[in-house]
């Protein structure tokens, strides 16, 4: 795993993961919180098939209090979209009354701590053509989290984001 932090205001900017397949290989970064960075084999290969750029983008971008998720080029009105918690699942969804879009996903904080979905903490806006989904945090990802910060604080971070980190 791999975590970056804004040095000023202390906030989770990514956090990606890389697992070894069958073979004992790393595999390709799974990035779970952030953007994804944009992809360079378009530019090298013009011929390659790219996907629209208005189909929506889905991702995550957490704040202090609230897990939340940023949906773009999603048109619709307000009132056509539909959140609901799945507890056998242990994940969300997002779909629209229209039928138009489906998502399932699921909040990988939750499930390391093993704590069950409320369906009372979620909430939605949708503005600019971007719906925004937010899940309050709980307090023992609140703790967890001030503790991490404490971790990162003790380590030091230099001007250009390099940050002294002991392996072994």
């Amino acid at each position: 795993m791999a975590e970056e932090y804004d040095l000023k205001t202390d906030e989770l900017i990514v956090r990606k993961w890389r697992v070894k397949n069958t073979l004992g290989v790393l595999g390709q970064w799974q990035i779970e919180l952030g953007e994804p960075a944009p992809s360079t084999v378009g530019a090298l290969e013009p011929q390659l098939l790219k996907e629209n750029s208005s189909n929506p983008v889905f991702m995550r971008k957490d704040t202090k209090t609230s897990f939340q998720w940023r949906i773009r080029n999603l048109p619709y009105p307000k009132d056509v979209y539909k959140l609901s918690v799945e507890q056998t699942e242990r994940c969300c969804i997002v779909r629209t009354t229209n039928k138009k879009y489906f998502k399932k996903f699921s909040i990988p904080d939750m499930d390391r701590c093993q704590l069950s979905l409320e369906s009372s903490a979620l909430s939605f806006a949708h503005a600019n053509n971007t719906l925004i989904i937010s899940y309050e945090k709980p307090k023992e990802i609140l703790t967890l989290e001030q503790e991490v910060l404490r971790e990162v604080k003790k380590m030091k971070g230099s001007s250009d984001g390099e940050v002294d980190c002991k392996t072994q």
